[in-house]
């Protein structure tokens, strides 16, 4: 039977026909994690130090080199790489990434809904954090980078917690060297209006709002929202919103002791089997046999 609680971040990029999405937070092995953190060596070298053209649906990921040298392609074309060079990709964003063999430094992804807990509802930080770029890295943030691969790999009390608060240094870290390029905060754009759909669904997708409620909200048609979400994101519109639904599944299967009938009927599913089916659609298992992978996971650890 597969473990369908791996790790669905499948690093064999070469030559794809299309541009593949990949996840990865949500269906690793140390599900649930606040964010994840590894050297750029760990994947690259597996496949000749090249990376071909993907994007992260709902991931935000930040490089940082430390030695070495590549090539970053992103949305807005080819940028050379050297030692203390920082790329910031938003989710949704096409890139590619071809290094120097050895080179040295660290990729962090942090999922959606951590960037939405630390960052403020307002002002310029979103939107810059919203842009593709390559810019020059300080001694802070190296210094934050090292931090958080530290804590990430040393598995002490409260790390989610100090996780946390690292990520949003260095988030803020990185808007401001995006800001000290003269990267100036994007103009509301699409890229807004998904945000905006984005908190829509936060708040109202317990509420199991039609697609044509949404967009009915943002002012704009079913279609145009389907379009803009498939563009950003590589998904329909109903189809994140069905994410959604199911990403508050894993969490009261992996958090709580509810049973998975409560579960699926509290998410408002019409019966048990309607919940089972949607679930292993979307996740590759029934929500017992993703709950039992999880327990095994946590007595292996203790």
């Amino acid at each position: 039977m597969p473990d369908c609680a791996a790790d669905l971040y499948d690093s064999n990029m070469a030559a794809p026909a299309t541009i593949r999405s990949y996840s990865l937070f949500g269906e690793s092995a140390d599900l649930p994690d606040v964010l994840h953190c590894e050297t750029i060596a760990v994947r690259s070298s597996l496949h000749g130090w090249e990376l071909a053209p993907h994007r992260h649906a709902r991931l935000h990921q930040v490089l940082l080199v430390r030695r070495g040298a590549g090539v970053a392609r992103l949305e807005a074309g080819d940028v050379p790489l050297r030692a203390m060079s920082l790329v910031n990709v938003p989710p949704g964003d096409v890139h590619a990434f071809r290094w120097k063999p050895g080179t040295e430094g660290w990729v962090m992804t942090l999922p959606d809904e951590l960037i939405r807990d630390v960052l403020p509802r307002s002002g310029d930080e979103p939107r810059t954090l919203a842009q593709s770029r390559a810019v020059k890295a300080d001694a802070a943030l190296l210094r934050a980078v090292r931090q958080i691969a530290a804590e990430h790999d040393a598995r002490a009390p409260a790390r989610a917690l100090v996780l946390r608060g690292l990520a949003a240094t260095l988030l803020g870290l990185v808007a401001r060297a995006l800001a000290a390029s003269g990267a100036a905060a994007a103009e509301a754009t699409p890229p807004d209006l998904l945000h905006r759909f984005e908190a829509l669904v936060e708040a109202h997708f317990l509420e199991r709002w039609s697609v044509a409620r949404y967009a009915r909200e943002l002012a704009i048609t079913p279609t145009h929202l389907s379009r803009l979400a498939r563009t950003a994101t590589g998904q329909s519109a109903s189809r994140l919103v069905d994410e959604r639904l199911i990403r508050e599944a894993r969490r009261n299967l992996a958090f709580s002791s509810l049973s998975v009938k409560t579960i699926g009927y509290a998410l408002g599913y019409a019966d048990p089997a309607h919940f089972s089916r949607a679930f292993s659609k979307s996740v590759g298992c029934s929500p017992r046999a993703f709950r039992g992978q999880l327990l095994r996971r946590g007595t292996a650890a203790g």
